[in-house]
């Protein structure tokens, strides 16, 4: 890496040059035409901000509280699969680049790393995990105690993946996942070759609402969080089955393609559930203003996947750390060009909708 690293496009195109094409498109890619993929960056063009002038911001904080514990910036590292694809180090790597940021990194089920390695590759950051649930239940009830015991801080349970999308550019390629990748988190062993069909053996696609209940007694002690939501019914729904927190998310637009940007669901989502859970927002995340107009629209924070793994992929844990560093500078940046000394100061009345597209 170089200094001519000046934004997260810079290092997505040293991703590209470092990696296997396969691994690459596998990162980069969506699901069927990949309209929504590109509608989650887009939908960020479509709303302006209204900054306001002649307000003290000598004092910038980019600081904010996500289920109780204080970060350093408004975007928490969103949980994404098979991290050694983009370099060796993997989610340890990741881990240690979120708590030099100071911020959470969240586990992915996908991952080669157990709760237990994670926590101790950066001892006392917070972590959350993301949960695929297994058909096998006690195999569930024991890596949901194994998060516990490893002192994670939230559970995050995926919804939108009964199955997995249809993902053309793996198709094409016939991308594999390396034999010697561990996947200590899943009760099958995945098969490498077709592994998006493989899926399907290790989720269970028969889960209703009825069975948070379930979850959520076996995880007392942590705050569940539900990733996947796209509509205010499921947004109450997840509010009346015990979630304390909801990520409007589309999968990164690698599920159902044709499902609406994130971003243009949120305020629907802000609007049913008010203030009795935390709204947290994931897709297109690009840039410090993306975060900041997600914080106009209601979200608590974000989450961001693709760019901090294209800094991971660039140059290890210093390129990923490097990325959560350009997106918090980006954001203390704004904030005080919007006369906002903090993400608490910003508001609905410092966005718009854009009137030139």
């Amino acid at each position: 890496m170089s200094d001519q690293h000046v934004n997260v496009d810079d290092f997505e195109e040293t991703a590209r040059e470092r990696l296997e094409p396969g691994a690459y498109d596998y990162i980069a890619g969506g699901a069927g035409d990949e309209h929504t993929l590109r509608g989650n960056a887009g939908a960020f063009a479509r709303w302006e901000l209204r900054p306001r002038v002649l307000v003290d911001v000598g004092t910038i904080s980019t600081a904010v509280s996500v289920l109780g514990t204080e970060i350093a910036l408004p975007v928490v590292v969103a949980p994404t699969a098979f991290q050694r694809l983009a370099d060796p180090g993997g989610e340890v790597s990741m881990a240690r680049a979120a708590a030099a940021a100071g911020t959470v990194m969240t586990l992915s089920t996908l991952s080669s790393t157990t709760p237990a390695e994670l926590a101790a590759a950066a001892p006392g950051a917070p972590q959350w995990f993301q949960l695929y649930w297994s058909r096998d239940r006690g195999f569930t009830r024991e890596l949901v105690e194994a998060v516990a015991e490893a002192g994670f801080r939230a559970l995050m349970l995926t919804v939108d993946l009964p199955v997995a999308g249809r993902r053309e550019r793996d198709l094409r390629a016939g991308f594999a996942l390396p034999a010697d990748l561990p996947l200590p988190n899943l009760p099958i062993e995945l098969q490498r070759e077709d592994f998006h069909a493989a899926l399907h053996a290790a989720v269970d696609d028969t889960l209703t609402w009825r069975d948070l209940e379930w979850l959520r007694s076996s995880c007392s002690l942590l705050p569940l969080v539900v990733k996947g939501i796209l509509t205010a019914e499921d947004a109450l729904l997840a509010v009346e089955h015990g979630a304390a927190a909801i990520v409007v998310s589309n999968h990164g637009g690698r599920q159902l393609d044709g499902v609406p940007a994130t971003l243009d669901v949120l305020p629907e989502v802000v609007e049913a559930v008010g203030e009795r859970v935390e709204v947290l927002l994931d897709g297109g995340i690009r840039r410090g203003v993306d975060v900041l107009k997600a914080l106009a629209l209601g979200a608590r924070a974000t989450l961001s996947g693709r760019a901090v793994l294209w800094g991971l992929a660039a140059g290890g844990q210093e390129g990923a750390t490097r990325v959560l560093a350009l997106l918090r500078s980006e954001i203390e940046l704004g904030l005080k060009l919007l006369g906002c000394p903090s993400p608490a100061d910003v508001t609905p009345a410092h966005v718009r909708r854009a009137t030139s597209l």
